[in-house]
């Protein structure tokens, strides 16, 4: 029967067979720490290369560069996050135009439909249609110039029926003399009565709604 010999010395634990855990990253921290060890554990009879030092400690001194410089931008970006904020908020009040399908209907008002036209059209075709997409009203409008057009609209469906109030979205449809199409962008109107930084992003509070600065396009003094 052959002999078993355990090598492991009584008392002792034997070692583990998990895998070594580490980090990939090199902080500054550590790489002083190594620096200090190279320096502590080098031979007195062959020191190392004092050019190879020269170059870590320069690597060192970009590393703590980097840092210092990303704490700088980050401070930068929240100030500039803050400027923006203070000069969203002086536009309360103000009258703005802005792009947009959808027109706000207050109960018991009439209101516009505001668009802008590439081309002259003989023919131009305002399509309202509810929160649920269903057409509610069609209006229509002759020959019209190229430029702003504005359609009234009287907040009543089809047959003549008030509406309730609410947001409604509205498509345009213009054609020329010919039948070709123009293009036609709608736009809304309305005084800025605050400001939303619920999202992250600063949207202005215009007519019940939220409008995104990319889409605003005009802003202009209140009329008295």
């Amino acid at each position: 029967m052959p002999l078993t010999v355990d090598s492991t010395p009584s008392g002792a634990t034997p070692p583990s067979s998990s895998a070594a855990q580490g980090s990939n990253a090199l902080g500054k921290d550590q790489f002083l720490k190594l620096l200090m060890a190279q320096l502590a554990n080098q031979d007195p009879t062959a020191p190392a290369d004092s050019q190879a030092f020269v170059a870590q400690l320069a690597q060192f001194a970009s590393v703590e560069s980097l840092n210092t410089m990303s704490g700088q931008l980050n401070t930068l970006v929240v100030a500039q996050a803050s400027a923006n904020q203070l000069s969203t908020a002086g536009l309360v009040g103000k009258d703005v135009a802005y792009q947009s399908n959808g027109v706000q209907l207050i109960s018991g008002q009439t209101t516009t439909i505001n668009a802008t036209l590439a081309g002259a059209a003989s023919s131009v075709t305002a399509v309202v249609k509810d929160s649920s997409g269903r057409t509610v009203r069609t209006l229509r409008q002759g020959a019209t110039p190229a430029g702003p057009v504005s359609i009234p609209w009287d907040g009543r469906d089809d047959n003549g029926n008030p509406l309730a109030a609410g947001a409604y979205t509205v498509s345009l449809v213009a054609a020329d003399a010919s039948g070709k199409a123009v293009t036609a962008s709608t736009s809304g109107t309305g005084r800025v009565t605050g400001v939303s930084f619920e999202d992250g992003v600063p949207e202005l509070l215009v007519n019940g709604g939220k409008v995104k600065l990319a889409d605003v396009t005009e802003i202009r003094q209140p009329t008295p």
